[in-house]
């Protein structure tokens, strides 16, 4: 690839690519090379084990000591989860939005070296206000979509509801204009290179937090079960693969083997079942997340839909002769988390192994290092974002209907005429198909 953009550099004009050749023909991580980390590529730490785990773990070989290390802070991870998820919706949307301001600075910064070494005008002054601008525009989104009435109550919200598109459009509009004015003439080409490094990384970042968000919305149960069966499948991907790995899985991931990825499908799936189980039978974690305007406060409370409610199923023939049960008694949302736990163990690894494509490519080892024996944040929800996107399709393709309690909302901002125009369109319909007689709702 270096040598390719080498000769597709050459044919240009030598005086004024002659900057860009060094740019294009150097990987980033050659510029990174140049910055003043003294030759460490950022990501890349020495050791950032702490340095207790050190001391306990000195007499370990260091293959057993990062399986210790991984583990202990694993199960740290896990725990903190378990707590965010007791504090409820709102506080696990914060912790996600965190959570994306962390990734994109991770992978932005990757880029900012590039721009640290060429002193790229307001490079990293306008990725973050295209952040700013990208989520102003989904929460924007998200809020009248979910609480169109608080929305509809409050002027203010009504007004920013009302022209939310327009202010969107006008601020990223800003950003777009104080691009152009930036372009410096020797560095026009990695100038918009980083353009488009900063629009990917709020694609794949940004966007997938907001569809994060919308699985939430929908019942912490759609939000829980697909990032815990992201993180089963990556324990036991790799407790297999430590104990059993003898079959290299991908170039990508050296380290990935067939037994661990086999292993942890297996795992994964019936972790996907015991786990929705035990959620679909609480009404915390199956009902929506709505506004109630009576309290004034964000709401789970409702009656469990049928995909919360146990039913019998007969069990085919084949496999009554081997078990011996003739039927069994499932929550139907349990026939949905094999779909959703085989997407996250089968298809879900290979956003990690775009990572590791990403990461070689900058030559660096990991995103950042602030979770030891883990890397970066990035580093562990590289799998979790493309799961996110899966889960928003599945919802819409499969479970979401129409939604009256939304229908009748918007019914009740029309004016007085056009609500009577609708009644009597509805009435007469309902009519017609013998719903209704005539002399009903006169």
């Amino acid at each position: 690839m270096t040598e390719l953009r080498q000769r597709v550099g050459r044919g240009q004009d030598e005086k004024e690519v002659e900057p860009e050749i060094k740019t294009d023909g150097e990987t980033a991580s050659d510029s990174e090379s140049k910055t003043d980390t003294g030759g460490t590529l950022q990501g890349t730490p020495s050791d950032d084990t702490p340095e207790v785990l050190n001391r306990a773990l000195s007499n370990l070989s260091s293959r057993w000591k990062n399986w210790w290390v991984r583990g202990i802070l694993t199960l740290a991870m896990i725990s903190f989860f378990f707590i965010i998820i007791y504090l409820g919706p709102i506080v696990l949307m914060m912790i996600v939005m965190c959570v994306q301001i962390k990734c994109f600075q991770e992978i932005i910064t990757i880029g900012y070296n590039v721009y640290h070494s060429y002193d790229l005008p307001w490079f990293r002054t306008l990725s973050w206000y295209f952040l700013l601008c990208v989520n102003y525009f989904f929460y924007g989104e998200t809020v009248t979509d979910y609480f169109f009435t608080l929305v509809q109550r409050e002027e203010p919200l009504r007004i920013l509801s009302k022209y939310h598109r327009f202010i969107s459009f006008a601020l990223y509009l800003t950003g777009f204009c104080m691009f152009v004015l930036s372009l410096v003439k020797k560095h026009y080409r990695l100038q918009f290179y980083m353009f488009g490094w900063t629009h990917v990384t709020l694609l794949i970042v940004v966007t997938q937090s907001h569809l994060i968000i919308h699985n939430l919305f929908e019942g912490m149960i759609w939000f829980i079960v697909p990032i815990s069966c992201v993180i089963c499948n990556d324990i036991m991907a790799y407790m297999f693969g430590f104990f059993f790995g003898r079959t290299p899985l991908i170039k990508l991931s050296p380290k990935k083997t067939w037994e661990g990825f086999i292993g942890g499908f297996f795992a994964t799936v019936v972790f996907g079942l015991l786990l929705s189980y035990v959620m679909a039978g609480y009404s915390y974690f199956v009902c929506p997340v709505e506004f109630n305007n009576d309290t004034n406060r964000f709401t789970v409370d409702c009656e469990p839909s049928e995909m919360f409610q146990l039913q019998e199923y007969h069990i085919p023939a084949v496999l009554h002769s081997i078990i011996g049960w003739k039927t069994v008694w499932m929550y139907p949302f349990q026939i949905h988390s094999i779909a959703l736990s085989t997407f996250a163990s089968l298809i879900g690894p290979f956003g990690g192994f775009f990572a590791s494509g990403f990461k070689r490519a900058f030559k660096i080892k990991d995103f950042a290092n602030t979770i030891p024996g883990h890397g970066g944040i990035m580093d562990r929800f590289d799998c979790q974002y493309l799961m996110a996107t899966f889960v928003n399709v599945y919802i819409a393709s499969f479970i979401r209907g129409p939604n009256p309690s939304k229908l009748i909302q918007q019914f009740l901002t029309l004016r007085p005429d056009q609500q009577i125009h609708i009644f009597n369109t509805l009435k007469s319909h309902l009519t017609e198909k013998g719903m209704l007689g005539n002399e009903d709702g006169a």
